[in-house]
């Protein structure tokens, strides 16, 4: 059945516009709000909601008219941990339903309705965060008296070397060549950060390691020596501090090094605690690892002691770094998705929770992210991690969509390939169900980025193309959820053979693309002086083959984003959106001036060429 066109201005999003307190309190009573055009032919409209697992409806009461909205409200008792929410509308002769994907005379999935975290803490300094990720080999040299001299590695009979800065190692990288960032460099370019307007760092591990990496951790409890050690870790915050700047540290509890003390005292004794740290098959040379690659053991948390070292004692690891001199303001994890599991032994839940008490217990307002390619619902629901780098709901998408499918898997050689970019359609049932799928709580949360040290540059993503980055980054900073910028983004670095993403960063200005840097500038400001992308609600307006339209709303303010992937200008004309006959406004493009109109006709635009453009409200 068609859709009527009404059904396009029904409009809610669990966020302040539409409801009366957006963080409630376990047994508070919050008011739920419901916009859409008055003259929509609705006779009843109901709040559906699952109390103890049965179904509920409240009628709610039909507000009074302004602008050519009609707003339904009815209150809504936060009885339990998680409260789902959808609402049902009643015309003549027919009953539409509509939760967070969207409307529908089907009745939808539990999993898309509204939700509520109750009692969920906010981490407010997140409003105001905008992210840079540095991997610290490849930032800056601020020290060479400590970079890692020629020596041999013994458990893999390679060497490890530094080379000077930008020189790519014709044998390879394979984790040993060293460029001799540290963190005293990090220091020396904060200024950097600041400039381009940044006020958070994610730094890849710190922890002593073989690699340059350093997912290869031989000791949780002091920063590499190759990097400063933890004496330039306190300096660099007292740095960050200065400026009032916050960091995320990397961690890996999934796995460590071979030779990191605990699994050696493993391989020596196989009736030790340690031994218990791991998943010995046939003790001591046929154990589990990280993708089967034996550098790395996985670590097995049916061991209690191991949680108690790694969590739960008061000097466990993960709380000895949010903890002074070093007060690190988080946590990102490594391989997220599989902490804890092994075969039939799935303890990823408790030790998710585990986690996230051991950091909330040293600092509420601590962000504790985990590294998930793929969707991540089910550790997404307020009592498992804040966010996670949102490759599967935000950037996985976008990239499809402005480049082709390109998925590949660890350890296989096939291909599972379309050089056909998606459909814009595809894009926003994606985006729309993923974030269904989540509360909005968290949704604001999410670690939006477009690349990192484990994809290709966006730039090389997009093949050079000037205007697709700037899409892209366009989208990063309007969409929900927090962004952070790879290193090296802001100044046009792409991949380079020999490095992939993981560049050394380009220090000589002449060399940096100065508009894009600029463009990145006004970018990242607009952002942080802006309410409605902190807080307003998010509503996908419109889509065509190549285009589409969305919506930020707070409080009567709007910002617009359109986003055009076609080489071929998007001709002058109309967008037909559906509007109240009252509506009259002017939007004037953020970057050029050029000017857009809003009435009850729908949206005029002027001729837009490959791109986005954020329409801000005029006056």
């Amino acid at each position: 059945m068609r859709k009527p066109s009404w059904t396009n201005t029904l409009a809610h999003c669990s966020s302040r516009e539409y409801l009366s307190n957006p963080y409630p309190r376990l047994g508070e009573v919050i008011k739920v709000s419901l916009q859409v055009d008055a003259k929509a032919p609705i006779e009843q409209v109901i709040l559906r909601t699952m109390p103890d697992g049965e179904q509920q409806f409240t009628t709610m009461t039909r507000g009074e008219a302004v602008q050519g909205l009609q707003t339904w409200q009815a209150d809504l008792l936060i009885n339990q941990p998680l409260v789902s929410y959808r609402f049902g509308i009643q015309t003549t002769g027919h009953a539409w339903w509509m939760n967070a994907v969207g409307v529908s005379i089907q009745e939808p999935f539990n999993l898309f309705d509204f939700k509520i975290i109750a009692g969920l803490e906010p981490i407010n300094w997140l409003r105001e965060a905008i992210f840079y990720q540095v991997f610290p080999d490849r930032f800056a040299n601020g020290d060479p008296g400590n970079d890692p001299p020629t020596e041999l590695v013994s458990f893999r009979n390679l060497y490890r070397q530094t080379l000077p800065w930008g020189q790519a190692n014709p044998e390879g990288d394979r984790g040993l060549t060293f460029y001799g960032g540290d963190l005293p460099g990090i220091c020396q370019h904060l200024d950097h950060m600041e400039r381009l307007g940044v006020n958070a760092i994610y730094l890849n591990p710190l922890f002593t390691a073989i690699s340059n990496h350093r997912y290869d951790g031989l000791d949780y409890l002091n920063v590499d020596p190759v990097l400063g050690g933890n004496a330039a870790l306190v300096q660099l915050r007292q740095g960050l501090d200065e400026r009032k700047m916050h960091y995320l540290m990397d961690i890996v509890p999934n796995h460590c090094g071979y030779m990191h003390p605990w699994f050696q005292k493993a391989r020596e004794d196989k009736d030790s605690l340690e031994a218990g740290f791991f998943y010995f098959d046939e003790h001591p040379d046929d154990y589990a690892s990280w993708m089967g690659h034996k550098g790395v053991p996985k670590l097995n948390y049916a061991s209690r002691e191991l949680r108690q070292r790694m969590f739960k004692g008061e000097e466990s690891i993960i709380k000895h770094w949010l903890k002074p001199p070093f007060s690190a303001d988080g946590w990102r994890v490594d391989v997220a998705n599989m902490l804890g599991r092994r075969n039939e032994q799935l303890l990823d839940k408790e030790v998710i929770a585990g986690v996230r008490q051991a950091v909330k217990s040293v600092n509420p307002q601590a962000y504790l992210i985990g590294e998930n390619f793929y969707e991540a619902s089910s550790q997404l629901q307020g009592n498992g991690w804040d966010a996670v780098m949102n490759y599967a709901a935000f950037s996985g998408p976008l990239w499809n969509w402005l480049s082709g499918v390109h998925m590949d898997a660890l350890n296989w050689e096939g291909k599972f390939t379309s050089h056909r970019p998606w459909p814009t359609e595809v894009l926003v049932r994606t985006w729309q169900e993923h974030m269904a799928s989540v509360p909005w709580q968290i949704t604001c949360q999410q670690f939006n980025l477009l690349d990192s040290h484990d994809t290709g540059r966006i730039r090389t993503t997009v093949k050079g193309n000037d205007a697709l980055h700037r899409l892209a980054a366009i989208i990063q900073f309007t969409f929900p959820g927090v962004p952070c910028v790879y290193y090296g983004d802001e100044i046009g670095l792409m991949d380079m053979p020999g490095f992939g993403s993981r560049n050394c960063m380009q220090w000589d200005e002449g060399q940096w693309n100065k508009p894009l840097w600029n463009f990145y500038r006004k970018l990242i400001d607009f952002r942080k002086h802006s309410e409605v992308l902190k807080d307003g609600s998010f509503r996908i307006l419109y889509w065509e083959m190549d285009f589409f339209i969305y919506q930020r709303e707070l409080a009567g303010e709007r910002i617009l984003v359109s986003a055009n992937r076609s080489q071929k200008p998007r001709k002058i004309g109309l967008v037909p959106l559906y509007t109240p006959h009252e509506i009259s406004e002017t939007y004037l493009s953020l970057f050029d001036g050029c000017q857009a109109r809003l009435d009850k006709d729908g949206l005029h635009l002027p001729d837009l060429p490959q791109g986005g453009m954020i329409w801000v409200q005029e006056g």
